[in-house]
């Protein structure tokens, strides 16, 4: 017996589904394997592609056992690996980032608000703070502003700040301002497989060195600039202007600012619970070489006060001298015109009006009283 149509097309319709069942498996089968790779990127911290990082971000690198992963990883992807690795650590480099740009690497880090908004705003005192796991390391940043002559608003040097961001995985670098490039900083550091083993923390010996040496560097321009100062003052035409003093001396205040205040911190660092005991002679080295930009740069501003007032003295001596000389001319002047008055009121009973020598000596009276007092000031030193 013939099949009736509604079986027949049952059949047909079972067939078609038989048929299209090795390909439902196929496919399940490459979603479950790029699943699977998807998963295996996360776990093991692997890039996501198409991802590139923020403007702000001058350099992003995982380091284990003190050397740099190949490759340029997003911050996030870079953190992810860093975290399950073992002796590894990421270290990310911000330069002026904005709001949004903090605020995410905040999340992805986990920092507090307060620690993101210290990060977003510049001209912080050196100082080391402890918010939890996080250690916040501040320090300005010093350059020196060539110039072929000193002005009255003449830019000596170039100030900014660095912030530094430490975790148990992690070390962020947030720099503000022109001064303090930190490419060199990490090149350096990157040869030096072994010190960068010691983890986040080499990060922040590496900034406090070069800091320190910027500070030394400056300070030895600003030295050849108090030099040149000190010369035109003590010169014999005395060419210095109180004004340029004054605009090097607020320059050099700027310059003690940034150095000083960050004694405080360093002696926080190198206490037993600061730096892991294998960085303690590092940051003793730098604290070391502080120490000296530290008595520098007091100097220097204590020569500076010094020549300020020294040229002030000038100043008053030259305003003194230049009266001696107007009242030492008034002097004169008057006798030619007291001479003058009194053979000028015309009185009828006066002596010598009818002489007839008696114009050209009243002339020779005043020339001599004129050269009479004008040798006698100069002798005094008032001419």
């Amino acid at each position: 017996m013939a099949p009736s149509p509604d079986r027949g097309g049952a059949s047909a319709a079972g067939r078609h589904a038989v048929d299209q069942r090795p390909v439902r498996d196929r496919a399940g089968r490459r979603v479950r394997a790029l699943a699977r790779r998807l998963l295996g990127r996360i776990e093991d911290g692997s890039p996501t592609p198409r991802r590139s990082n923020p403007d702000a971000v001058v350099d992003c690198a995982v380091y284990v056992n003190g050397r740099r992963e190949p490759g340029h990883l997003h911050y996030a992807d870079a953190y992810a690996r860093a975290r399950h690795g073992r002796d590894a650590f990421v270290w990310l480099g911000l330069h002026d980032p904005g709001a949004a740009v903090l605020a995410a690497v905040g999340r992805t880090f986990g920092l507090d608000e307060l620690t993101v908004e210290q990060a977003l705003a510049d001209g912080h005192r050196p100082t080391v703070q402890r918010n939890g796991p996080v250690t916040l390391l501040v320090l300005r940043t010093a350059g020196y502003v060539e110039h072929d002559e000193l002005t009255d608003t003449s830019e000596v040097i170039d100030t900014g700040d660095v912030m530094v961001l430490l975790g148990d995985r992690f070390a962020i670098t947030v720099r503000h301002g022109a001064a303090g490039a930190l490419r060199s900083v990490r090149a350096d550091i990157e040869r030096r497989p072994a010190l960068l083993a010691a983890g986040p923390w080499a990060v922040a010996y590496a900034v406090c060195a070069r800091m320190v040496d910027s500070y030394l560097e400056v300070a030895g321009h600003v030295e050849r600039d108090l030099e040149r100062v000190e010369e035109a003052v003590f010169a014999r035409d005395r060419t210095a202007d109180i004004q340029h003093i004054y605009q090097l001396k607020r320059e050099v205040v700027e310059f003690k600012r940034a150095v000083l205040p960050l004694q405080a911190p360093m002696r926080t660092l190198l206490e037993p619970d600061g730096p892991p005991r294998a960085l303690h002679r590092w940051f003793v080295d730098v604290d070391g070489r502080l120490s000296r930009a530290v008595d520098r740069v007091a100097a220097y501003d204590d020569l500076l006060t010094s020549i300020v007032q020294s040229r002030l003295a000038q100043l008053a001596v030259e305003q003194n001298n230049d009266m001696r000389k107007i009242a030492a001319w008034a002097a004169i002047a008057a006798t030619q015109t007291g001479i003058a008055g009194i053979y000028g009121m015309n009185f009828d009973h006066m002596p010598e009006l009818a002489w007839r020598y008696g114009y050209a000596g009243a002339l020779t009276l005043m020339a001599a009283a004129a050269v009479f007092l004008y040798r006698l000031f100069r002798r005094s030193g008032w001419l």
